[in-house]
């Protein structure tokens, strides 16, 4: 699994959006601490801003780290920097953004199953028809992947490619729907759950971002 972790939080005013805690721990060491737990063979963080702050919260875990130096071009380029940092023997990657700060290992765990079991080249986490994260690329979109960027979309662009080839996953939770962009996302994301289990809704960003099937 690739965790995007290099972006500047630029509307988090100055602030590294991944640090912030949610239920007591930082936001970027839930998400890692999530994915490990799943089925995932390896996790990959990329770093960029503030890579040693964010480096230093999650050092004690059994990660691997991948220091993008061009985050500042935007998530295409973190996304390219890890997939070549990927084994030869990889069949797909998982990409979740480390600001998807409820993700749990069974959401996780449903996408991988879903690939295993029909080995569809993109796999996608949805929640009453919205696509969230993760989403599970085969090594079929690898060279797609290779040559994104920001001006074609990022991965939007690899979804689009393989639109009629997608596998959508409902997993049952609207947490691979909350992201964190603004102060005021934190501030939802921790308020305790309602009494149908909401916190309240952010946005799916990136390649998957609200799409109903």
């Amino acid at each position: 699994m690739i965790i995007l972790a290099a972006g500047k939080s630029s509307r988090m005013r100055g602030k590294n959006k991944l640090l912030s805690e949610i239920d007591g721990k930082p936001m970027i060491r839930r998400v890692v601490e999530a994915a490990l737990n799943s089925k995932v063979d390896e996790v990959l963080v990329v770093l960029g801003w503030k890579a040693e702050r964010v480096r230093k919260v999650l050092g004690d875990l059994p990660c691997r780290f991948i220091l993008n130096k061009e985050y500042e071009k935007g998530q295409s380029s973190s996304v390219r920097a890890a997939l070549s940092a990927v084994g030869d023997p990889t069949q797909a990657i998982l990409v979740l953004p480390g600001d998807v700060a409820l993700i749990d290992q069974r959401s996780i765990n449903l996408v991988i199953e879903a690939y295993n079991n029909h080995g569809s080249p993109i796999v996608v986490a949805s929640h009453k028809g919205i696509h969230g994260h993760p989403i599970l690329l085969s090594r079929e979109t690898f060279e797609d992947i290779a040559r994104i960027d920001e001006a074609t979309y990022g991965l939007k662009s690899v979804v689009q490619k393989h639109q009629n080839e997608i596998q959508v996953v409902e997993v049952g939770t609207e947490d691979i729907l909350l992201d964190v962009d603004t102060p005021e996302d934190l501030q939802r994301i921790r308020k305790p759950r309602g009494k149908h289990g909401s916190r309240g809704r952010s946005s799916a960003r990136g390649a998957v971002q609200r799409r109903r099937t």
